[in-house]
C-alpha cells in the first residue's frame, strides 16, 4: 500500500514565486539557463543550474557547483524570499496549458516504496545524470525538483482537492503560458482522507522524473548509512512528489529524426520500408492519432507509414508500443540504428514544438524524421505493472512542473 504523506514545505512568499519559479534542469543547456535567468536573481535555476552563477568553463558537476546551489539556497531562506509551513500539509498543484487542466497533489512518497516497487518505474536512468542530481540533493539537503508521478483516480482525493480548489489559492501567476496555481490543505480532516485514500492504493507511476527520483533514493540510502539508528520516519525516507489522476493527463509525442539514410538513396529507403509498412504520400503534414501508424518527412514530402500484420507481437506490451515498432521494423534494419540511446545520428523532438520543428530539423540538414502518435497512458502503467521497461524517449508530458515553489527538506 502506498504512503503518501504530508509535509512542511518550504515555498517562496507570494510576492515572489512568479520570479523563483522555473522550468525543469533539464530542459535547456547551461547557455540557454544563462540566458533564461538574466535580469533575475531570484529565479530558481541559479539553483538547479547553480553553474550558471560561475565562470562558463566552470565543470558544471564540480563540488563548487553543488556547494554553490546549496549557498543560493540558504541565502534566499535567510533573506525572507522562502518560508517553512508551521505544520505538515499537503498542496494542491493546478497547471493550465491550451484550456487543458491538470490538478495534483503535491506531498512525500515513500523511498520504501520506490524499492518494493510500489512505485513503479518505466525507464532506465543513465548514471552521470543521476549521479549529478544525487550530488545536488545532497549538498542542498532537499529536494528541490518533484517528481511527477501518476495514480488511477480516486473519488475521495478528487472529493478533497473539488474542496480545496474553491477557496483562494496560496499562488496565482503564468509562466510561460501555462497558469499554475496552488493551495494549502491545512485541515486535519481533509489530510488524514488523503492519506487514507493513497493507502489503499497498490500502486503509484513515475510519469516524469526518473532520474531524480533515483537520486533522492540513492541519497536517503547514503543518509540510513550515516543513521544506523533511523526509524523510517526521518524526512530522508521520503521524497518531494506531485501526484496526478490518471484521467487528467495527456502524454504528447516524442518524434524522432536521423541524420543519414545508412547509405541507401531515397527509393532504396522507399523500396526498404515498404517492406514493413504501407507507404503512403501525403499531401500536407499529417496528425499521427492512430496506433500503429506513423508520419515521415522525406526529400521535401510527408508520407504516412502503416505497420503490416505480423510486423509486431500485438500480445506484448513494449513490442507493440509505436516505438518499439519503429525501432525494430526500420531504424534498426534499415537505418542501422541500434541503441537509440547512445547513437549520435539520431535525436529526438518533443511534441510541443510541432511538426513544423520536424520539417526544419530536416531542411537544417538530417535526412529523415518520424512522428510519432503518442504513447497511452494505459500503456505506460501496463508496463510498469508488468514490471518492463520501455524504449528511450517513448513519452513527452506537458505541462512541465516549476521548480523551485516546493522545496522538501530532508533534516
Amino acid at each position: 500500500m502506498a504512503v503518501v504523506r504530508p509535509f512542511r514545505a518550504v515555498r517562496p512568499i507570494p510576492e515572489l514565486v512568479d520570479k523563483v519559479a522555473a522550468l525543469p534542469y533539464d530542459v535547456m543547456n547551461s547557455q540557454e539557463a544563462r540566458e533564461y535567468v538574466k535580469g533575475n536573481p531570484y529565479s530558481f535555476m541559479r539553483i538547479d543550474r547553480a553553474e550558471i552563477n560561475l565562470p562558463e568553463d566552470t565543470d558544471m558537476y564540480s563540488q563548487l557547483v553543488y556547494e554553490t546551489a546549496a549557498s543560493r539556497l540558504n541565502d534566499m531562506k535567510k533573506q525572507g524570499v522562502y518560508q517553512k509551513d508551521a505544520k505538515p500539509c499537503y498542496y494542491v498543484y493546478r497547471q493550465i496549458m491550451d484550456g487543458r487542466a491538470q490538478t495534483g497533489i503535491v506531498a512525500c512518497a515513500s523511498v520504501d516504496d520506490y524499492q518494493n516497487n510500489v512505485v513503479k518505474k518505466h525507464e532506465l536512468t543513465l548514471a552521470k545524470k543521476e549521479d549529478d542530481r544525487c550530488n545536488h540533493v545532497d549538498f542542498c539537503d532537499a529536494n528541490t525538483g518533484p517528481i511527477f508521478l501518476t495514480y488511477k483516480a480516486d473519488p475521495t482525493v478528487n472529493a478533497v482537492v473539488e474542496k480545496t480548489v474553491a477557496k483562494a489559492p496560496v499562488y496565482d501567476f503564468d509562466n510561460a503560458g501555462v497558469r499554475q496555481t496552488c493551495w494549502v490543505i491545512d485541515d486535519d480532516a481533509d489530510i488524514a482522507a488523503i492519506q487514507g485514500a493513497f493507502a489503499k492504493m497498490n500502486a503509484l507511476y513515475i510519469a516524469d522524473g526518473h532520474h531524480r527520483c533515483a537520486s533522492a533514493v540513492r541519497v536517503a540510502r547514503k543518509r540510513r548509512v550515516q543513521n544506523p539508528g533511523y526509524t523510517g520516519e526521518e524526512e530522508f525516507n521520503f521524497f518531494l512528489c506531485v501526484l496526478f489522476p490518471d484521467e487528467q493527463l495527456a502524454i504528447m509525442d516524442y518524434n524522432r529524426v536521423v541524420a543519414d539514410l545508412n547509405g541507401n538513396s531515397e527509393a532504396e529507403f522507399l523500396a526498404k520500408v515498404a517492406e514493413k509498412f504501407e507507404v503512403e504520400q501525403l499531401s500536407a503534414a499529417p496528425h499521427v492519432t492512430e496506433k500503429h501508424t506513423f508520419g515521415m518527412y522525406l526529400g521535401g514530402r510527408w508520407w504516412k507509414l502503416t505497420a503490416k500484420p505480423g510486423t509486431f507481437d500485438a500480445g506484448d506490451v513494449v513490442a507493440q508500443l509505436d516505438v518499439s515498432i519503429l525501432q525494430q521494423n526500420l531504424l534498426t534494419p534499415i537505418l542501422g540504428i541500434g541503441d537509440p540511446r547512445t547513437d549520435k545520428r539520431i535525436d529526438f523532438v518533443g511534441g510541443i514544438r510541432g511538426l513544423g520543428e520536424l520539417e526544419k530539423r530536416v531542411k537544417g540538414g538530417m535526412a529523415v524524421a518520424f512522428a510519432m502518435c503518442p504513447t497511452s497512458i494505459e500503456d505506460l502503467m501496463s508496463i510498469a505493472d508488468s514490471g518492463r521497461i520501455m524504449p528511450p524517449k517513448s513519452t513527452w508530458f506537458e505541462p512541465k512542473l516549476l521548480s523551485g515553489i516546493f522545496i522538501h527538506e530532508l533534516k
